[in-house]
């Protein structure tokens, strides 16, 4: 995977590019696409993963099929880590 790192609109410090990447290679992440379009008319994604360390994050992107581009990343709410628990338990039955 290509990740475009330029021009960020969050923090990175709080959420280090590795830790991001690390999450899209996690083999039970999930990527969901929303039922809302944007403005912009771009297609935007949820990827919850975890870290190799364990981490649970949550991230909004879009791609173009080669790049992707991270718009938001932060640590997963005690709901959604609840969802990725869940979903990953129904696909390991």
């Amino acid at each position: 995977m290509d990740f475009d790192w330029l021009e960020v609109p969050f923090d990175l410090r709080k959420v280090p590019p590795k830790e991001i990447e690390e999450t899209f290679e996690d083999p039970f992440s999930l990527r969901l696409l929303p039922e809302l379009p944007t403005r912009s008319g771009e297609a935007r994604y949820f990827n919850l993963g975890r870290t190799a360390s364990n981490r649970p994050i949550f991230s909004v992107f879009w791609t173009d099929g080669k790049r992707y581009r991270v718009i938001l990343a932060r640590d997963m709410s005690p709901e959604e880590e609840m969802f990725y628990d869940r979903k990953n338990s129904e696909f390991n039955l």
